[in-house]
């Protein structure tokens, strides 16, 4: 058996560490690092949870990655058609970790009823489209079905349905503008309200209707075959920026493509600062919790002056005797993890299920609980590196042993 283990064991098994005069300082190291976990972990899970969240959102309305003829010059609505048949539509075989591709054309219009009028873009959306992200924001009604025939069936905000007041089942009437003429009057449509949905992103909300594709097609007198833009979505987000410039490579010369973090720059700039205070509260809580240890290593130390003047005495090296110091603190470190991740792992659980704690102006966050996302890697990690740290923090400290001689060290009251 490794002497300095067997040395820390017995010490760490001991009754008379119990009631010795180190034994609060101790329980407030162990406290101090319990304490500094559960704030690393709730950092961390809702930092990740709320960048998770808001990249769903956006994607939702958007997808990873835009593909648009360069006529659109970054607008908002379709201008320039594109043939809908292209190598990577519907299937993006020649990149891989893409998990679908949706042909989409968009269209500014006003909504006009009895009592108000709003504006909106109409996004035009075909049997293609993966609804299933919209499925966790519908509130009333259904999500509409444009497979078949042409059909007016509408998908619009809880938001702009307060607004216009309208409800499901209603029909309303939207007028476009016609791009020939500005003399010439608008295109009118009859929709029926199927569904409302409310994502959380008012800045999205207050814009978007989904639509027929058809509709827009006609109006803009376009053919079946043309669309105005393709949304590609990638299996993971983290592969965006690779996969960015590898779609860019593969398309045709007069297409462009822009990621979200592209169309949406000052949101992931925004989200980038959630990295910085998560850093800092870590770096903190770890500097808190290294301190709290090296106080409570100092005490042991002093406790067992004599034993160390003993085990000197016997031959043992510098380096041994610190190496049985910093046993016993490891095993402190991990008391206090162990209590850490019980604690941190249950509130972000308690969170994850049943959302107890929410944002007090949901609309600055885009949702209105705090969300929760964190990995077992990430909590192993984070494990590992407090141990660590701390343990590296007790080097320094460990080396008053270094100072000690045998002669005084027994001696020693």
């Amino acid at each position: 058996m490794n002497f300095e283990f067997y040395i820390a064991k017995r010490l760490i098994k001991g009754k008379e560490h119990k009631i010795s005069i180190s034994a609060p300082i101790i329980k407030i190291a162990i406290a101090a690092i319990a304490i500094g976990l559960v704030m690393m972990l709730i950092a961390i899970g809702t930092s990740v949870g709320l960048k998770h969240k808001i990249r769903e959102k956006v994607s939702a309305f958007n997808g990873h990655i835009q593909i648009s003829n360069y006529d659109n010059n970054r607008s908002e609505v379709s201008v320039a058609p594109i043939p809908i048949a292209q190598n990577f539509y519907p299937e993006f075989t020649t990149v891989d970790a893409v998990a679908h591709v949706q042909a989409v054309a968009t269209k500014a219009g006003v909504i006009r009823t009895e009592e108000t009028f709003d504006t909106f873009i109409a996004k035009g959306v075909g049997e293609d489209y993966n609804w299933t992200v919209f499925e966790e924001y519908l509130v009333a009604g259904s999500l509409p079905k444009y497979s078949g025939e042409i059909n007016e069936e509408a998908l619009m905000s809880v938001l702009m349905a307060n607004r216009l007041r309208l409800q499901v089942g209603d029909t309303f009437y939207a007028l476009f503008p016609k791009k020939e003429a500005a003399l010439k009057s608008p295109n009118q449509r009859k929709f029926t309200l199927t569904g409302t949905y409310n994502s959380g992103f008012e800045e999205l909300d207050n814009k978007y209707i989904f639509i027929d594709l058809r509709h827009i097609q006609r109006m803009n007198r376009w053919k079946p075959t043309e669309v105005g833009s393709f949304e590609v979505f990638l299996d993971d987000f983290r592969d965006l920026d690779v996969k960015g410039k590898e779609i860019y490579g593969k398309t045709l010369s007069n297409l462009d493509t822009r990621t979200i973090k592209d169309t949406y720059a000052q949101i992931f700039e925004w989200m980038e600062l959630f990295d910085f205070n998560t850093a800092l509260i870590i770096g903190i809580m770890i500097i808190v919790g290294g301190i709290n240890m090296i106080t409570a290593l100092l005490v042991l130390i002093l406790e067992r002056t004599q034993m160390i003047g003993i085990l000197k005495a016997l031959g043992s090296a510098n380096w041994s005797i610190r190496k049985v110091f910093l046993y016993n603190a490891a095993y402190l470190i991990s008391i206090g993890l162990f209590w850490g991740n019980l604690i941190g792992l249950g509130l972000l659980f308690l969170q994850q299920q049943f959302q107890l704690f929410k944002f007090p102006n949901p609309e600055e966050y885009y949702i209105d609980y705090i969300p929760v996302h964190l990995d077992l890697m990430t909590v192993v990690f984070l494990n590992i590196g407090v141990l660590v740290l701390c343990l590296l923090m007790l080097l320094i400290p460990s080396y008053i042993i270094t100072k000690i001689t045998p002669v005084r060290a027994i001696k020693f009251e």
